[in-house]
Formats: structure tokens, C-alpha cells, sequence
């Protein structure tokens, strides 16, 4: 078995789509919005793992401090200091080991997002 979806539950849609196209280089797969629901899967190819998008306005957008959705990332140092230039605020770099380096940062939902 593999995982199909993770779903984020946002009062922040657009922005949190924008954050996983942005910065995660993905795009959306399904979108219901032209049935009037305001649902997108997205993923970085077709047939991987997707993110769904739920906008409620029921949504906390806090996040939740013991789950984390990682993703490798071509240039981290770079990906750091763009995600810092638009506002946002990533941890230092964490390097447990000398060849493991990552960040994490919150997505508009407040969902912990590790790039690595």
C-alpha cells in the first residue's frame, strides 16, 4: 500500500495552493472548484502522493506541533532565503548528521512543512 493523500483543512485556500506550488513545485491534479467545491489535489507528478486543499472556514489554521509533511529540495540554502524573503520564517538549518540538512518552516495553514 502506498499513501494516497494527505489533506490540509485551511480558511487560507489560495495561499496555502500558492505555498505548495510556490515552494514545493507542485501542481494541482484535481480541482473541483468548477463543481463548486472548493477542493484541489495537488502533487508533484501524476500519480504521486498528493496534498488535498479543503477550504473551510471552520478551519484552525494552527497547524499541529507533532506532524510534519516533508519534501527534498534541489537548492535548500536558496529555498531558505526565498521562503525568509516572502515573509515567512523558517528555522536554522538542522544538520544531526554531516550529511543530513533540513528546515522547517509553517504553510499558511500552519501546518509544520520540512524541506530537505
Amino acid at each position: 500500500m502506498k499513501i494516497a493523500h494527505v489533506t490540509v483543512k485551511t480558511a487560507n485556500f489560495e495561499k496555502e495552493i500558492h505555498f505548495y506550488e510556490t515552494y514545493a513545485q507542485m501542481t494541482v491534479q484535481k480541482d473541483m472548484r468548477s463543481l463548486g467545491k472548493p477542493i484541489v489535489f495537488l502533487a508533484q507528478n501524476a500519480g504521486d502522493t498528493e496534498l488535498e486543499i479543503i477550504e473551510t472556514t471552520e478551519a484552525i489554521d494552527a497547524g499541529n506541533a507533532n506532524l510534519s509533511i516533508g519534501f527534498h529540495a534541489e537548492n535548500l540554502d536558496a529555498l531558505r532565503q526565498r521562503l525568509i524573503s516572502d515573509g515567512f520564517q523558517p528555522t536554522e538549518m538542522i544538520s544531526p548528521m554531516p550529511q543530513v540538512r533540513f528546515f522547517f518552516v509553517k504553510d499558511p495553514a500552519g501546518v509544520h512543512v520540512q524541506f530537505m
